[in-house]
């Protein structure tokens, strides 16, 4: 009986039925998708990796929410019942599907591509950057977006080399008695120490040394061979995501330039923000930032002048996920995910100053540049700054 109730809800009583119908890249290339998992333990790296491929005959789409347990954990995060709320994503999203090549035919280039590390936000995993991550795709770039092991995701996990089981871990809210700083803090240096090991992962692969994907899938690394350009790699995230792109400039030297969507800049200490050195690229939303959050991003625009801080109006937190692309009002109230702005738009003034500012930093030689006026906040829908800034907002 749970399941009709939840069916009914999913489709009629609370704004039509919920679907997720997320954009294909606008890129000239294809896009293709894969799961990468190394290592037996915790330490290991889980990742899914989108890339430019080559067009395929009925290919084959991955699912949006790979498996079950993600739904569970979804739940806890959201602080809804798994009894009831578990099955209803399960029914309403389980079987979206992300519109790229899954283990599409890797387009090789023998400039090699330059490489962007995606860190996801608390409470997200690998999957739920889809539309960002495949349209940065579509434009040239290797993406690889990250599953952290820190329990910020709402559910991972890991394969065990004696049984071939699986360990998951689970999502974890700050332990009564502990300050949220300290433990987030904590959480903060692991999730940027495991992009450092992306890009060691990305040399390995590069040099063509044999790293076997213990997903046994149809996708071989070795593939991507010399086709990584590691003179050009960025690292980009959202919420707590982006933080942990600013914190990985300072632990690693080879990270050009960071894009930072609405990041969450509380669990960073302040001596830290004295250390960054490299320009990052603050996307802001509407709703979300506090003054203490803008004045750490100004402290860093005020030490860079290629640092750049822009909001985009009518955004809400959600509107840089996956989540904005839900119709129907049950999944959208769950989640908060629509702002006013059309979230087609708003994809698009996300990825395009990301591909500006990427080209600048990164010396790529695109039209990219074409963008470069949203970097100064120039545009429809889009302020430089942050709102606290303009008494009209």
């Amino acid at each position: 009986p749970d399941l009709v109730l939840l069916s009914r809800l999913s489709r009629g009583s609370m704004g039509g039925m919920q679907s997720l119908v997320l954009p294909l890249g606008k890129g000239p290339h294809h896009v293709g998708c894969a799961d990468v998992m190394v290592g037996h333990t915790r330490q290991g790296l889980f990742l899914r990796l989108f890339y430019p491929c080559l067009p395929q005959e009925g290919a084959e789409r991955p699912l949006w929410i790979p498996r079950y347990e993600y739904c569970g954990g979804l739940a806890d995060f959201t602080g809804h019942s798994r009894r009831w709320c578990a099955p209803l994503l399960h029914i309403t999203l389980g079987s979206c599907r992300v519109p790229v090549s899954w283990n599409g035919p890797f387009k090789s280039c023998s400039s090699g591509y330059p490489l962007i590390i995606f860190s996801h936000g608390l409470g997200a995993f690998r999957t739920l950057y889809s539309s960002v991550c495949s349209e940065l795709a579509s434009w040239g770039f290797m993406v690889a977006a990250l599953e952290h092991r820190d329990h910020s995701a709402s559910a991972t996990y890991f394969c065990l080399a004696e049984t071939g089981g699986e360990e998951w871990i689970p999502y974890q809210r700050v332990p009564q008695g502990q300050k949220e700083f300290y433990f987030r803090n904590k959480q903060v240096h692991h999730r940027a120490e495991e992009c450092v090991q992306v890009l060691q992962l990305f040399k390995d692969i590069n040099s063509g040394k044999s790293v076997p994907n213990i997903l046994h899938q149809d996708f071989d690394l070795f593939v991507l061979k010399d086709s990584v350009d590691l003179t050009k790699v960025a690292v980009m995230g959202h919420s707590f995501g982006g933080v942990t792109a600013v914190l990985a400039l300072v632990k690693e030297p080879r990270f050009r330039c960071a894009v930072a969507l609405d990041a969450w800049m509380f669990p960073l200490e302040n001596t830290l923000y004295l250390e960054v050195p490299k320009p990052i690229l603050f996307i802001n939303t509407e709703k979300f930032q506090t003054p203490e959050s803008i004045a750490k991003m100004k402290k860093l625009s005020s030490r860079n002048s290629q640092t750049k801080i822009i909001t985009i109006l009518g955004s809400v937190h959600q509107s840089q996920t996956d989540f904005t692309f839900l119709t129907g009002k049950l999944l959208s109230c769950i989640f908060s995910a629509r702002g006013t702005l059309d979230p087609y738009k708003g994809l698009d003034i996300t990825v395009q100053a990301s591909l500006a500012f990427l080209q600048r930093h990164l010396n790529l030689e695109e039209e990219f540049h074409q963008w470069d006026n949203l970097l100064e906040g120039i545009g429809d829908s889009i302020v430089p700054d942050a709102p606290f800034c303009h008494s009209n907002l």
